[in-house]
């Protein structure tokens, strides 16, 4: 059975209420060893077999897939740009209430094409999950094992979106289709057997 499992990182090491989208920073190493200790403890037998662990670029990515690869050292971990967060541009690092209503709304207006702090839009976000998406199913096909993705909530809600509803265009008043804490993960069927 192929299914993409997606682990989000651990609580990240920045004060709450800051936009960090692709802001490079380091999670708590407690949280990133626990987060580790329970994704292992729920693959059971299934990702035995597995050979690649594919993550984000992100520090905070990169910290839990070592954690990862230590626990299980049969992984090859590989870099995926496109498993990065989301680019907010020059909100990165500003406190979310500190950022001009009149841009919130703009982007909450043109949901997809807008570019949050002249970062990433939603809609070019989307495509890149989407080729992310294309690589892990061409891998379950070849391997008939499941895909492990470590990657960033924005990731995460993109990939569920894709894979449950297609290409139905989001509105803001629908997202996040998920919610996915500090560490943990969904499982997700990649392939229309699952």
């Amino acid at each position: 059975m192929s299914a993409l499992w997606l682990q989000r990182h651990a609580q990240p090491l920045v004060a709450p209420g800051v936009c960090y989208g692709r802001s490079n920073m380091a999670a708590d190493d407690k949280a990133t060893a626990a987060a580790a200790i329970a994704l292992h403890g729920a693959w059971g037998a299934e990702l035995l077999n597995i050979g690649k662990l594919w993550h984000s670029p992100l520090q905070r990515c990169t910290q839990l897939a070592a954690v990862l690869q230590a626990q299980a050292p049969g992984f090859d971990l590989t870099v995926c740009d496109d498993l990065a967060e989301m680019d907010f541009g020059a909100w990165e690092g500003q406190r979310w209430n500190d950022i001009a209503r009149d841009e919130i709304q703009a982007w909450t207006a043109d949901f997809m094409g807008y570019a949050p702090g002249g970062g990433e839009s939603l809609g070019t976000m989307m495509r890149r999950v989407a080729r992310a998406l294309d690589v892990a199913r061409q891998q379950a096909l070849e391997t008939g094992q499941p895909v492990l993705w470590i990657s960033h909530a924005g990731v995460a809600q993109c990939a569920h979106w894709l894979l449950t509803r297609g290409d139905r265009v989001p509105l803001a008043k629908d997202w996040p289709s998920v919610k996915l804490a500090y560490g943990d993960w969904l499982r997700l069927p990649l392939l229309s057997n699952n």
